[in-house]
């Protein structure tokens, strides 16, 4: 495998940056999980808008060169891949040991690529069955303390949330996702996903303000306002989420998961599920594999929207 490390492909066990830089000492970067299918990077105008703004926030706005869509385009191409994991990492880059950051930013940029199967129409899921979901007592971090819509390096809350899943783990029962509050214990999301659920007809997920608005999230929910089905965004209880009557995780790599059980309790796919996981693959295809070209630059052809979550690694919450 190759990786694009500071705009150069290298071999991926030489692809390297330097134990002084911020994003290793303090998680001071920003990424993206993005996707592609056929060729074609999914969402980029999205995800890159999104990459932009967390770069904003940290103070580095013009970290995120402007030939990030070349780089992918070429790491993709030098692995010889069509379908794909994507990660895009941007360091504040090498700086003295100190927090407080320096004004100028020489940053680092990063781009790995891991083959994915075809997705789409008659494509192959990256997970083995549905969600096994459990409530977690780690609490998404406050929006006061770091704001939830920048996708940054600094993913400690979600790693301390799949840790409680691996105590909570058996030979009998095996969570892979955990299902998490915010600070006044309403549901917010997965730690790398989005949540939906369906209540009497109606489906729903958790409002933006504690959870990471995730693209292929946004993506659901564009498609959903095509049906018949009403859509409400607000917040809800855990038990909500555990009598309902189907559920469903959403981010880049999972694209539309369905939930088997929460905290032991059966939920399971139904109609609606089975509907949005389909006209999100018909989406895929459409956009992605019906074009002429199967290997291009990743730039999409709408305007710029806002966004999920990731999607990510199992997304990176990619939310």
């Amino acid at each position: 495998m190759y990786y694009h490390v500071n705009g150069q492909l290298v071999p991926a066990e030489e692809a390297t940056v330097s134990v002084r830089d911020r994003g290793f000492l303090y998680g001071d970067a920003a990424f993206e999980t993005l996707r592609a299918y056929g060729g074609e990077v999914f969402e980029w105008d999205a995800h890159r808008a999104r990459l932009e703004r967390t770069c904003e926030a940290l103070g580095m706005p013009d970290a995120a060169p402007d030939d990030l869509a070349l780089r992918i385009a070429e790491a993709l191409d030098a692995n010889d891949l069509e379908d794909a994991y994507v990660r895009a990492s941007v360091t504040r880059g090498v700086q003295p040991g100190r927090l407080t950051p320096a004004e100028d930013v020489d940053p680092s940029v990063v781009v790995v690529v891991e083959p994915l199967p075809r997705g789409g129409l008659g494509g192959e899921s990256v997970w083995d069955g549905p969600a096994v979901v459990q409530s977690v007592k780690t609490r998404r971090t406050a929006p006061n303390a770091l704001p939830p819509d920048l996708k940054t390096h600094n993913y400690l809350n979600g790693i301390l949330a799949r840790l409680e899943l691996r105590r909570a783990s058996s030979d009998a029962y095996r969570p892979d996702e955990a299902l998490m509050r915010d600070a006044d214990g309403f549901v917010a999301e997965g730690a790398t996903s989005n949540l939906f659920f369906v209540d009497d007809g109606t489906l729903k997920t958790p409002a933006e303000g504690s959870i990471l608005p995730g693209v292929t999230r946004r993506v659901v929910l564009d498609l959903a306002a095509d049906e018949v089905f009403p859509v409400e965004v607000g917040r809800y209880a855990p038990d909500d989420v555990r009598g309902a009557d189907e559920a469903f995780l959403t981010n880049t790599t999972w694209e539309v998961r369905p939930i088997a059980s929460v905290d032991g309790i059966e939920v399971g796919a139904g109609p609606i599920t089975r509907l949005l996981a389909r006209l999100f693959d018909e989406h895929v295809e459409e956009r992605c594999y019906r074009r002429e070209s199967s290997r291009r630059e990743p730039s999409a052809p709408d305007a710029p929207d806002a966004d999920d979550g990731d999607d990510g690694d199992d997304g990176d919450h990619n939310p």
